[in-house]
């Protein structure tokens, strides 16, 4: 639905993915978000230590407030009218089979992928979703409780999209569906130079 041009084999799904910023405020089940966290767990990660965990509110809830005031301002604008708020974190640290703790290299890049299979899970019930890293980096981990050996990597929003003429003026012309750029401007065969 997305207008978007690509590759006839590429996923449906991954094409209609985008990230708009007019949602509609409705009620989001616990089931749906509870369905959409489950299908992120199923993500890889390195040795499956599956180091991510989500802070979520659900709007109007008891954590709503706290987290919405955690973004930056002009995120909290339009991201108010979403149904779901979720804050992305990462463990920098993993213990292996031999009870060892070490620095676990790839959390930000696990936690990504497990954001990922949110945003296409969220999209296959019919919501939307869009992250942002728009986040009062410094201030959030403490406000939140995160632990010093944790990362707080982004947050994003879940919610059923409402009209652009919903948002302020000056956003409603940036709610269009955005192009990728070429494959043959993201690859490179071996040496990156």
């Amino acid at each position: 639905m997305t207008g978007r041009t690509a590759h006839p084999k590429i996923e449906k799904l991954i094409i209609d993915r985008w990230s708009p910023r007019a949602f509609d405020g409705s009620d989001m089940p616990q089931e749906d978000l509870d369905v959409i966290f489950e299908a992120a767990g199923w993500a890889p990660s390195a040795y499956n230590v599956q180091p991510w965990t989500f802070l979520y509110a659900r709007k109007g809830d008891a954590n709503w407030d706290l987290l919405l005031s955690q973004l930056i301002e002009f995120n909290q604008g339009w991201a108010q009218n979403a149904s779901a708020l979720v804050f992305v974190v990462s463990a920098v640290n993993s213990t292996g089979p031999d009870g060892k703790t070490a620095p676990n290299h790839s959390h930000s890049f696990d936690a990504g992928a497990a954001w990922m299979l949110a945003a296409l899970q969220a999209q296959s019930m019919g919501y939307h979703t869009h992250g942002m890293s728009g986040l009062k980096f410094g201030e959030a981990e403490t406000a939140l409780g995160i632990p010093a050996d944790h990362r707080l990597e982004a947050a994003f929003v879940i919610g059923r999209q409402a009209p652009k003429e919903t948002l302020p003026e000056f956003l409603q012309e940036r709610e269009v569906v955005s192009d990728r750029k070429p494959v043959s401007e993201i690859t490179r065969a071996g040496k990156f130079a």
